[in-house]
């Protein structure tokens, strides 16, 4: 288990103007904010990204929003950061997410849910490498 995850605020809650809050959220949650970017993804890097769903039938959805706009990148840290993530975060379905929740509070659906978080420490690390150098890590 690492104290690191990955996260992504994804451009639904970029273009609803929500990515304040949901890095006040994440912040005063007790993470650390070990590098963060603006950026946005191609839809050849969103494929990239997302090559583990290649062959799910949602890919291509997925890759088409996850290149519609503009994201934030972060690595955050925190002692059992990405189980505690995904609790912060809640169920991808923000109608079947915890009150209070990330996705409950700023999703609109099950494809447009706000954040990404990894779900594992091993993805955590992959994905912290896609979007960041070491000199971007702080």
């Amino acid at each position: 288990m690492t104290n690191r995850t990955f996260t992504m605020i994804k451009p639904d809650a970029m273009r609803n103007g929500h990515a304040g809050a949901i890095l006040d959220k994440i912040t005063k949650s007790g993470y650390k904010i070990i590098a963060l970017k603006q950026t946005k993804l191609s839809l050849e890097k969103a494929g990239e990204f997302y090559e583990v769903h290649k062959e799910r039938p949602f890919y291509g959805e997925l890759t088409q929003f996850m290149s519609s706009g503009v994201i934030i990148a972060a690595i955050l840290e925190k002692e059992n950061a990405v189980a505690d993530f995904r609790t912060l975060i809640g169920a991808t379905d923000p109608s079947k997410a915890d009150e209070g929740t990330i996705r409950k509070l700023f999703a609109t659906s099950l494809g447009e849910n706000a954040v990404h978080g990894s779900d594992s420490d091993e993805n955590a690390k992959i994905e912290g490498d896609f979007f960041f150098s070491g000199l971007e890590r702080f």
